[in-house]
């Protein structure tokens, strides 16, 4: 892997051989922790949502005593699929097949003709379970694998972003409540990975949108800009934003808005943290930050990131929604559906490039994609991560480095 991985520079055909994908299963999407999803989703007994982990189908359930399973969605007999409702309730699972039932905890309960089974042994063929599950805050991880670091280790600076994150609500939880629209774009899972934390691209391929807008985003991003790029180890990068909101120094404009507009959003605020630490919380805002492999909080709404092939990838996105602040979440909503939604510009224009640069790839000149924007400017912070200028490539360095790492670990 040393040979396609550089320091400045990718090869082409990490995005576009069909092997290589196949070793990216193998040793990061089976290997390390991948988000799933939130306990919001199954708030209840016998809830249940579908999931996945890289391509792989996951039953995300509550059972009756409200324990939290991650369950393969593979029938153990001939491999159908248990479950094909996105979500629902369901105390157990029929598979369509040959009516192998299984409890929502995966557990056998019974098969029809059962004289047919005599011998058998019944506890090794319910659903399988994900090897390790763990959450943080609400956001549930699971891990293919027995054995590897925790997900402590695994988030390591993360949790910091998601306790940050947690912060915007009175009551310090989010809730992930508002549906997903699922976005399927011809290019490879990595190209969105990067450009989940490129500042360099907004100004060009988002101009659309900051116009019409009229939010000042573009300054966010513009060479002048004071906000940075770092690399927080693990996979992990974000844009921090908040030297610009801290220099505007005016709470929600990190949402656009202004306090005035949100009344009732800023007094539970203030009622919950106090004046001058829900002031800080409202002008700095929600992390753009994107957690490896697949988890992207980005202001005001999560995308979470799945691979289907080499050059195949559904983008699941939905709106944050802050725990007991109705007018603020109806906004969030409403703004997520304008940017994302099916006549919005956002995600539009990202899924053009996503799918241009997949085509770009598979030319053999340049065999390399260059990625040594703002190394000469690359620095330490304060807590000792890499940072670059705001449109520095530092990110998908770090990403690359992590990547590397993974993929050479046999």
């Amino acid at each position: 892997m040393g040979n396609l991985v550089r320091e400045n520079v990718v090869h082409g055909s990490l995005y576009t051989d069909p092997a290589i994908y196949q070793l990216e299963l193998e040793r990061i999407w089976r290997r390390g922790w991948v988000y799933v999803g939130h306990t919001s989703e199954v708030p209840n007994p016998n809830d249940y949502v579908m999931k996945s982990i890289g391509p792989e189908p996951i039953l995300m359930t509550r059972d009756k005593d409200g324990r939290l399973h991650l369950l393969h969605n593979r029938c153990p007999h001939r491999a159908n699929r248990v479950c094909m409702s996105e979500r629902g309730q369901a105390r157990s699972f029929t598979c369509p097949y040959h009516g192998w039932t299984f409890g929502n905890d995966g557990g056998l309960r019974g098969y029809p003709f059962p004289s047919g089974y005599d011998g058998a042994d019944r506890s090794q063929l319910g659903l399988a379970k994900v090897a390790r599950v763990a959450e943080y805050k609400g956001f549930v991880f699971g891990s293919l694998s027995p054995q590897g670091i925790s997900l402590d280790e695994h988030l390591g600076a993360a949790k910091a972003a998601i306790d940050s994150l947690c912060m915007n609500s009175p009551e310090g939880e989010i809730e992930v409540t508002a549906g997903f629209l699922k976005h399927k774009v011809r290019a490879n899972w990595k190209f969105l990975v990067e450009n989940e934390t490129d500042g360099y691209h907004p100004s060009f391929v988002h101009a659309s949108i900051f116009e019409v807008a009229q939010s000042g985003i573009g300054s966010l991003y513009s060479a002048e800009s004071t906000a940075v790029s770092r690399y927080m180890g693990q996979g992990h990068t974000e844009i921090d934003l908040r030297p610009e909101f801290r220099k505007r120094g005016e709470a929600l404009s990190w949402f656009g808005t202004t306090a005035d507009k949100l009344p009732d959003y800023v007094s539970q605020m203030e009622s919950a943290y106090g004046k001058d630490e829900a002031r800080r919380v409202m002008i700095d805002g929600v992390p753009h930050i994107m957690i490896w492999p697949n988890l992207f909080i980005a202001e005001i709404q999560i995308f979470v990131i799945q691979p289907l092939s080499v050059n195949e990838t559904i983008q699941h996105v939905t709106a944050l929604q802050f725990k007991g602040a109705p007018d603020i979440n109806r906004r969030l909503r409403q703004q997520t559906m304008g940017s994302v939604g099916p006549a919005g510009f956002l995600l539009a224009d990202d899924a053009e490039m996503y799918e241009r640069t997949q085509l770009g790839a598979a030319s053999s000149n340049p065999e390399w994609l260059y990625l040594g924007r703002g190394k000469h400017r690359e620095r330490q912070d304060e807590d000792g991560f890499l940072i670059g200028d705001a449109t520095d490539e530092t990110p998908s360095r770090g990403i690359w480095r992590h990547y590397r790492s993974l993929m050479e670990n046999a």
